[in-house]
């Protein structure tokens, strides 16, 4: 597979693990299992942005990146998005302890890109780490789909995605 652009489908056989939020387990150091996230299956169903960061907890994936997405979480939700997955190497429960320490209850579902299989699969990736991307999926359907030429978030940042929305 090569990067995804604008009208291709999205890809067949594309899953992450995440830990699903979980109320008896809120704290940022509370261990829940990993679960698939079967992405080919959810995304043929849904309007999805998926995100992919370096690393969470990274300074412009925590401070610039992950933050834009959970301000306008709303104006996203009023655009037709169902669900919003924020991807990266690191593992399910770096992820979920990620989500948490933001203060996300899964409004926003953050995976793992484990070892980025996704990722390396489109040529998007820095090293071992997935790089910064955004797409945008419709039903299956690849929207909008932008990996970042640099280090900020220009093409995958929230306002990229919500001008394309």
């Amino acid at each position: 597979m090569s990067a995804l652009k604008a009208g291709d489908d999205f890809p067949e056989g594309v899953s992450f693990t995440y830990v699903p939020y979980n109320p008896e387990q809120s704290a940022v150091t509370a261990c829940g299992m990993p679960v698939k996230y079967d992405a080919s299956k959810e995304f043929k169903e849904k309007k999805v942005v998926l995100v992919s960061v370096p690393g969470a907890f990274t300074p412009t994936c925590q401070n610039t990146h992950v933050q834009g997405y959970i301000e306008k979480l709303p104006q996203l939700k009023a655009a037709g998005v169902d669900e919003v997955l924020f991807i990266s190497y690191n593992d399910a429960w770096v992820m979920s302890a990620w989500g948490k320490a933001n203060g996300v209850k899964g409004e926003i579902i953050f995976a793992s890109d484990d070892g980025a299989p996704f990722s390396s699969s489109l040529g998007w990736t820095l090293g071992a780490r997935t790089a910064r991307y955004a797409i945008l999926v419709d039903h299956g359907k690849v929207v909008y789909a932008e990996k970042e030429p640099a280090k900020d978030v220009g093409v995958s940042g929230v306002d990229a995605v919500l001008a394309k929305l």
